[in-house]
């Protein structure tokens, strides 16, 4: 048989390019392999995310069947091609990602939306120009239900009325910082879109008058009233309507509530389940007494608030199962009421106590004690937690698959009890000074499912225990060993093993070479995001690999390498370059950025010295102006890196 493909029907090969996920290349080798995979490969492609605007007429001529497209790349979108996408997917396109484009307008999405009327979503975030005659065409998608209009600044009551009017099916919507949508253009969502089910306001002019008409939405489930100042306590007792099918209620930064104006917002609201507070009302046995109603009640997010012992033991008493609980920076925090609550709440799965500064090893105690199924435990900062329990943390909660200490008392003996924990996905050890190779060995022998790995200027680690890492650690995706000066190019081939390595910084790792980069350029083909500040030996003979191997990188930092020109213009080949920062580079010429800036299609931000700003001809300017890319200029003068305590850590060459 000289194909032996050729036994299996269309959907079994369906069914194997269902499982060709993650390396975006994959399916691009899938269909290299003959012209009967190519057209199959064409058939089956449902979901498209071009990187430029100017290669959509090649998708049209190769995919017939497109139902999401993802323009977010894109942001040069203009009227023809969205005229042109509603020709080519007419009767397939069911969602448009459009939350990065700026040249289109409302003639264009009319098109769109009448020759699609299949559009079940679009996304117009961050269109800061869009009118109400844009959301007078939206208003068109008759059977839209998920509509993201985040940061649309010059959208009305008047255009907000419109899509009330005309998209009566929607489930979902997002007004997120559009400033000029009031009371008014809300209470017309809530009486004419019957269907709602998650509705994020956030930072709306907004007061309690639309509450009363929101409330009354029958399948709403999540609201999300984040910086809405116009609602207080005040505001929120005259509501006389109970939404009982609200799940999850967002209040962040709402300074002007307080558990009265929080008593009649969720009064009656029996399937609640989530409750977001950050940085809002003190956490008073008042407040808790207010929640405790609510058996459903599952997380509860209070981070930044000012909490008092007796609201803490009030919610430890709640008759909820408690399974996430955020504590963030949250002060009055104290091992007593803690433990208390952890005693409690002993299905606990999720804790956050980041930069509580009071507790101690007490409350590590008690909640190890407890809270044994916990399966991600934040504590970056709590500075009086001893080195012991670290220990208990290793011993008593096996089931964790993220931990971050970062800046604690982690050592070796912690990270020995941590390696029992074979589950753990992320580990955050950035400014553990006390641990070192040692530690590190063990979890390479014992979390083998890590991904994520944070030893950001952890000054005791080596190529040893870098090695381990790569050795024991095949399924890692990102790693941090910045301002490490014991790494060397040793550790980088080592990493090179880990395939999956989407993300690697290294800036700050003086020794660390172009030989060390290149070999992750060749052997981790995902690589999307790179930091190579101030590795001063790193040159363009570790360029040249990145631009023909690292085809996914799409945002780098190159400042005070030895790259030049050439190096430089070897990089900007990459077509899913997006970002890249570029300063204090000794061996960069005028003429060498304006050639490397020509060659990269994909930019969409540039960050420069504004040295050079008058060195660039002004048509490179306009011409990257032309393709979405913007120029972030920095006056910053070369310096030394000093670290926070103000320890000299590093030492550069001026540029």
């Amino acid at each position: 048989m000289t194909n032996p493909f050729d036994i299996f029907t269309d959907e079994i090969v369906y069914a194997i390019l269902d499982h060709l996920h993650g390396d975006p290349f994959s399916k691009r080798s899938f269909s290299s392999v003959c012209k009967s995979f190519y057209f199959i490969e064409s058939r089956h492609r449902r979901a498209l995310k071009p990187l430029r605007s100017d290669l959509l007429p090649r998708t049209f001529r190769r995919y017939s069947s497109i139902s999401h497209l993802d323009l977010s790349l894109c942001s040069l979108v203009d009227d023809n091609n969205l005229a042109a996408v509603s020709v080519a997917w007419k009767s397939t396109l069911r969602s448009i990602n459009l939350s990065r484009s700026r040249a289109f307008s409302s003639i264009g999405l009319l098109t769109l939306v009448n020759n699609c009327s299949g559009l079940v979503e679009i996304d117009l975030s961050n269109g800061t120009e869009l009118t109400d005659s844009a959301a007078k065409a939206i208003a068109e998608a008759r059977n839209l239900e998920i509509l993201r209009l985040s940061r649309c600044k010059s959208i009305t009551d008047i255009g907000i009325g419109c899509i009330a009017v005309g998209c009566k099916k929607l489930k979902t919507l997002c007004l997120r910082w559009c400033l000029r949508i009031t009371d008014l253009g809300v209470g017309l969502i809530a009486m004419k879109c019957k269907e709602i089910q998650s509705l994020d306001l956030s930072y709306l002019p907004i007061t309690e008058k639309c509450l009363s008409h929101i409330l009354q939405l029958q399948h709403l489930e999540d609201l999300i009233l984040e910086g809405c100042h116009g609602i207080d306590d005040n505001g929120l007792s005259t509501l006389n309507h109970t939404c009982k099918s609200i799940k999850m209620i967002n209040m962040s930064n709402c300074q002007s509530l307080s558990y009265i104006g929080l008593s009649s917002l969720t009064n009656g609201a029996n399937s609640l389940e989530q409750l977001i507070l950050a940085n809002g009302p003190s956490v008073t046995a008042d407040l808790a007494k207010c929640l405790s109603q609510f058996s459903s009640l599952r997380s509860i997010k209070l981070d930044g608030c000012l909490v008092t012992c007796s609201g803490i033991n009030s919610i430890a008493n709640w008759s909820a199962s408690l399974v996430e609980l955020s504590f963030s920076k949250c002060s009055g925090l104290t091992d007593e009421c803690l433990c208390f609550l952890a005693e409690r709440h002993k299905e606990l799965r999720k804790l956050d106590i980041t930069c509580c500064r009071k507790i101690t090893i007490a409350s590590i105690e008690g909640i190890t004690k407890s809270c044994t199924s916990l399966t991600s435990l934040r504590m970056e900062s709590c500075s009086l937690v001893s080195k012991e329990a670290f220990v208990l943390i290793g011993q008593h909660c096996q089931m964790l698959e993220d931990l971050d200490v970062t800046d604690n008392e982690m050592d070796d003996e912690g990270l020995k009890a941590i390696s029992r924990c074979s589950r753990l996905q992320s580990l955050k050890l950035g400014i553990c000074l006390n641990m070192t190779d040692e530690g590190l060995i063990h979890v390479g022998r014992g979390c083998s499912k890590l991904k994520e790995l944070d030893l950001y200027r952890c000054a005791g680690v080596t190529d040893r225990g870098i090695e381990a890492i790569g050795h024991g650690c095949p399924a890692l995706e990102m790693i941090n060993i910045a301002y490490n000066s014991k790494i060397t190019d040793t550790s980088l081939i080592s990493l090179s093993k880990c395939s999956s390595l989407k993300v690697l910084e290294i800036r700050g790792c003086p020794h660390i070479s172009s030989v060390g980069l290149s070999s992750i350029a060749m052997e981790c083909r995902q690589l999307s995001e790179l930091d190579i500040k101030k590795c001063f030996n790193i040159n363009d003979n570790a360029m040249h690999p990145l631009g023909k191997f690292s085809q996914n990188l799409q945002q780098i930092n190159l400042s005070y390498c030895s790259v030049t020109d050439a190096g430089l213009l070897s990089v900007t080949r990459i077509n899913r370059l997006r970002n890249m920062t570029i300063l204090h580079l000794s061996g960069l010429t005028p003429n060498g950025l304006a050639a490397a800036l020509l060659t990269c299609g994909g930019l969409t931000k540039v960050k420069l010295h504004s040295s050079f700003k008058p060195l660039l001809p002004q048509y490179i300017y306009k011409y990257m102006e032309s393709r979405g890319c913007v120029f972030h200029w920095r006056n910053k003068a070369f310096q030394e890196e000093i670290d926070p305590k103000g320890w000299q850590l590093h030492l550069g060459r001026p540029s």
